[in-house]
């Protein structure tokens, strides 16, 4: 498989550059000319929705080259590194790139608390306890997020979250479109930012391009072509976090000479290892970790992730180096390694790897307008 690196020149945390500069709101961070084409133009709506998981080959995969997305698709362009959801959607949030906003994936390391964190659980990984009294990732990497950057500067009716998890707690994805078209409906300038967390939910278990998963994907985008049909002066933008692909799945527990290597499980993402290793076990641990994974995973220093500036080019969260451990083990082909066996019994579809299949996602535009 082609090793894919991330391009943060044309990549997901473009987007909310461009719509909070077309909001008045201009940090001299770097735009998509393409969006920013587009938003020369007045419109009462901009709408953003991020479908999890429905990376370019997903949809090629899965949807007609003649159908709704694909005859919409503007452009092809990049995931941050880690593609994955708490990374990316976090810069798509913030405008930020994860080396910035510290959001590194699912499992993060925090060392002002010494433990690894499943972030949007706000749970101890390792116990599935309670990380703290608090939540840990809003605590030591908080961001000023879109909504609430637009709201300050243009009044607080402007923009809008439409987020299952957030009120009115939609719990279908009609109930998504439908309150996107209701908002939409409404008097005024605003933005709208919309989440729903498929296909990669199903795509996780049954597979990147299993039956229920084609039959998702094809209900997903007829109901976001009936939502865009009744509406005027709007800009739909529909994209992703990441890609997906199938993978094959095996617990770190079954390498007993790389697991005693380390200072604790590994963080991150299964296919975007956060490793700390023993000092003394180092020689062993390079010697197994090549001999078990050299063909299929690409094992980096901390040193060399930060020369390369994997995570983004901006200037690093004061945390930031002292969340990344010794080596970041990052998965180039079909292979992923899980922290424990039920998990990588379950795992089909995965992603935050370095294939094209995870890095490239579709940036599809429905312009619906009627200017005099």
């Amino acid at each position: 498989m082609k090793v894919k690196f991330p391009d943060y020149n044309n990549c997901i945390t473009n987007i909310p550059n461009s719509i909070l500069k077309y909001f008045g709101y201009e940090e001299g961070r770097k735009t998509s000319s393409l969006l920013d084409s587009y938003l020369k133009k007045e419109y009462d709506n901009v709408v953003v929705l991020l479908l999890d998981g429905m990376g370019k080959c997903i949809i090629d995969g899965n949807l007609d080259k003649e159908g709704f997305f694909q005859s919409h698709l503007e452009a092809v362009y990049s995931s941050t590194f880690p593609p994955t959801t708490v990374a990316a959607t976090t810069s798509m949030l913030s405008g930020m790139n994860p080396c910035e906003h510290g959001w590194l994936g699912w499992d993060c390391y925090f060392p002002q608390i010494n433990k690894n964190v499943t972030v949007f659980l706000n749970k101890e990984m390792e116990t599935g306890l309670s990380a703290a009294d608090y939540n840990v990732a809003f605590r030591y990497c908080g961001y000023e997020d879109i909504v609430q950057k637009i709201n300050r500067i243009c009044g607080k009716e402007t923009a809008h979250y439409v987020l299952p998890f957030l009120a009115p707690y939609p719990r279908t994805f009609e109930d998504i479109t439908n309150r996107i078209a209701d908002l939409c409906s409404q008097p005024g300038k605003k933005f709208i930012y919309g989440y729903w967390n498929e296909p990669d939910t199903t795509m996780h278990r049954k597979g990147c391009y299993s039956e229920e998963s084609k039959q998702l994907l094809q209900d997903i985008e007829s109901r976001v072509e009936k939502m865009c049909s009744g509406l005027d002066k709007t800009l739909f933008i529909i994209t992703a976090d990441h890609g997906h692909m199938d993978s094959k799945c095996v617990a770190i527990g079954d390498y007993p000479k790389i697991q005693e290597c380390l200072v604790r499980l590994p963080s991150i993402e299964p296919r975007a290892l956060n490793l700390f290793v023993r000092q003394e076990k180092k020689e062993q641990f390079l010697s197994e970790f090549q001999k078990e994974f050299g063909e299929k995973f690409l094992l980096m220093s901390k040193e060399e992730v930060i020369q390369r500036q994997l995570f983004g080019p901006d200037t690093e969260h004061p945390s930031f180096r002292d969340m990344l451990g010794d080596y970041l083990a990052i998965a180039v082909s079909d292979l992923t390694i899980c922290c424990t066996k039920e998990e990588a019994d379950i795992l089909i579809g995965v992603h935050a790897g370095m294939t094209d299949e995870e890095m490239e996602i579709p940036l599809i535009i429905i312009e619906k307008c009627s200017f005099s």
